[in-house]
């Protein structure tokens, strides 16, 4: 069975969304549209007996909307205040459309500190555990009012990766405005081949990563999600990163259609998440295209 046709029989999925993908471009609102269809085609995953999960962005983005910011926040500590106004509203939004397909769920705020610290570590498992028994839709954001890492370079790439680890998943869905790896920045080379699937996330496979992300609400390019695969990976679960233009994506993905880049699961890697967190928190990796060079 190829990677692709083995998507249909996954057992615990991860889906991210990015900013660019929950918004209006030219306004920075919530696209309800997309959100409500977003949240009909995950109860439908609940309601094929799968655990899903969503690792969504968007916070600052609803914030600056919701206080008239027109430009993009250059400060860490505007984001930060952004999102501490655009988190309660994300919420409130999924609740209540999750509410109207009687499906519950629930908020789990994290920062790479949660995976470091192994008694935080162990609850939080814990808690995805009980969350999926229970039938519980957790929807993830990093923890962006007292932590900066993603909010400065990720847009939640590194941060669904490490849910994906932390909750033994099989299968993680990137989608943002990059819809798959290129041999080089389509945005720039007209001739850019797609790559559509990598079994080895080689030296020339890690050297695509460019920044590539073109909104103006989000963050995360290509290297945030090479790295982002690395992890996912090395614990066992497939990738696929794929456009967030229309939701609908998910369900041809799951069904195993060609979409996007496929990443192959390589979880003897000998990669180690641990280590490249607590590097990236000490400063030894800025930017995570950083990780090749310090032979993580």
């Amino acid at each position: 069975m190829s990677v692709r046709a083995s998507f249909k029989d996954k057992k615990r999925i991860i889906i991210k969304v990015g900013s660019s993908s929950l918004v209006h471009s030219h306004t920075g609102a919530l696209n309800l549209t997309k959100a409500e269809k977003l949240v009909r085609i995950l109860t439908d995953i609940r309601n094929e007996g799968k655990d899903v999960c969503l690792v969504s962005s968007g916070a600052i983005a609803v914030g600056r909307h919701a206080i008239n910011m027109t430009e993009k926040p250059d400060t860490v500590c505007k984001m930060q205040a952004c999102a501490s106004v655009g988190q309660a509203k994300l919420m409130m939004a999924y609740q209540r459309l999750f509410s109207e397909y009687d499906q519950a769920a629930g908020q789990i705020l994290m920062t790479k500190y949660t995976i470091l610290n192994s008694a935080s570590r162990e609850n939080a498992f814990n808690t995805f555990e009980e969350m999926f028994r229970m039938g519980i839709v957790p929807i993830v954001n990093e923890n962006d009012t007292i932590s900066t890492y993603e909010i400065m370079f990720g847009d939640n790439d590194s941060l669904s990766a490490l849910v994906a680890s932390l909750t033994k998943a099989d299968l993680l869905i990137l989608l943002s405005d990059i819809d798959g790896v290129y041999t080089d920045d389509p945005n720039s080379n007209p001739d850019a081949k797609m790559i559509t699937f990598v079994d080895n996330l080689s030296d020339d496979i890690m050297e695509v990563g460019k920044d590539t992300s073109t909104s103006d609400v989000g963050t995360g390019g290509m290297k945030t999600k090479l790295s982002a695969a690395r992890i996912a990976l090395s614990a066992g679960a497939d990738m696929v990163i794929a456009s967030g233009n229309d939701f609908s994506i998910i369900e041809k993905i799951i069904r195993g259609d060609a979409i996007g880049t496929v990443f192959a699961s390589a979880p003897d890697s000998g990669f180690d998440e641990n280590d490249y967190i607590r590097q990236t928190m000490e400063g030894k990796i800025e930017d995570p295209s950083m990780i090749r060079k310090v032979g993580i």
